[in-house]
């Protein structure tokens, strides 16, 4: 019996590739696999609800706190960050991939599937997970070219129905909501509020700024106002507190993997907060030098990350020497959020390389910095004088 595990979201992608699966490419046995990295309690049930009806057997692996731990902390250290997106989505995929693999060897299936068109990134970043074994991976969508109005038309022939039609496409995480789709497609079009779930508008935020605190251990967030949190709980807590002052949002014009531009809109109040914080706590503990050799390093992370080749041996090596530079990264931060805007106010840290000897106020012989002076643009000088 021919055997393929489906990497199942619930939605209209997925649950088509179900029966095309079985229709299309002769597997009698389908395996769907939802994994949770804190999409909606309303999202999950659905998915379970349609999997269990569609598929020979469902899965639902519970993976928020593996998600946080082992990819969302990495990715503050790195300051994960591409062309202004906070990664939700990619740094998601190669998790929901890992666990699809492991379902797919414990059944001793044939193949691996996903539901990816041929247009976007998820398409690879899945791939490049499912083809680190001898499996063989299909994607139903990519490989008939089946427009958005085929699938439906084909979910209506086999009784795939969903409660209601959705204007736009959502996909979230504990991490971060990115919302496409319809007229967000137009890069003119202002997106209306409805769209968004997590912030209000910086204009409907509060009136009076809020001042909170954020203890970070080696590059952790640790806890929040002074008390302990798991990363789980500390990160809806931000997302709470950050979306109720407008916090996190990013509307941008994306390069894609593929060559191409696209327009995307994200909602990550405690990705923002938190990147903003652990960048700042960065400055002051470490070296110029580490700062500008990790600032090349955190970019070409993020680039990884965002196409999916998270098995590359660069990336290894990449979190190694991250992970290194962590060691200092100590101490407190202190951030305001006002109005949409999330700035840092204050930072202390046991491994500052701050010093109080420089400031104005302290009185020091100041003369021995003259000879430094004499010299600072020497080369610049002298070329002026050819001129």
């Amino acid at each position: 019996m021919k055997k393929v595990v489906l990497a199942y979201s619930g939605g209209l992608d997925t649950s088509v590739c179900i029966p095309l699966l079985r229709e299309h490419y002769g597997y009698e046995e389908v395996i769907a696999v939802t994994v949770d990295v804190g999409q909606p309690e309303a999202d999950l049930k659905e998915a379970k609800g349609r999997g269990e009806k569609l598929s020979n057997s469902y899965r639902e692996v519970d993976a928020k706190e593996e998600f946080v731990r082992d990819y969302i902390f990495q990715l503050i250290k790195a300051n994960g960050n591409y062309e202004g997106y906070v990664l939700g989505t990619a740094i998601a995929r190669p998790l929901i991939a890992k666990h699809v693999m492991e379902v797919a060897t414990e059944e001793k299936a044939d193949a691996v599937a996903h539901g990816c068109t041929g247009k976007g990134n998820d398409q690879l970043r899945f791939d490049a997970v499912f083809r680190t074994s001898d499996l063989d991976v299909v994607a139903p969508i990519r490989e008939m070219s089946l427009t958005r109005e085929e699938e439906k038309r084909y979910a209506s022939e086999h009784g795939i129905y969903f409660a209601t039609e959705k204007r736009w496409s959502v996909d979230e995480n504990i991490w971060s909501r990115s919302i496409e789709g319809a007229e967000l497609e137009d890069p003119s079009f202002i997106p209306p509020e409805e769209i968004f779930q997590w912030s209000v508008s910086a204009d409907k935020a509060p009136e009076d700024a809020e001042v909170i605190k954020i203890d970070f251990v080696q590059g952790i967030p640790v806890s929040l106002n002074g008390t302990k949190m798991s990363g789980v709980s500390l990160l809806k807590k931000l997302n709470e507190t950050g979306g109720k002052h407008g916090v996190g949002r990013t509307d941008i014009i994306e390069d894609r993997v593929l060559g191409f531009k696209s327009r995307e809109i994200y909602e990550h109040p405690a990705a923002t907060i938190l990147l903003e914080a652990h960048r700042d706590l960065e400055q002051l503990v470490l070296t110029r030098n580490e700062l500008k050799f990790k600032e090349f390093v955190d970019r070409t992370w993020s680039e990884l990350v965002y196409q999916g080749l998270v098995m590359d041996p660069l990336f290894e090596s990449l979190n190694a020497f991250i992970d290194k530079t962590q060691e200092r990264v100590s101490g407190s931060v202190y951030m305001k959020l006002e109005k949409g805007v999330a700035r840092v106010v204050g930072r202390e840290s046991p491994n500052a390389l701050y010093s109080k000897d420089v400031s104005f106020d302290v009185k020091q012989e100041q003369k021995s910095a003259e000879g430094f002076s004499m010299y600072h643009g020497f080369q610049a000088r002298i070329v002026r004088r050819f001129h």
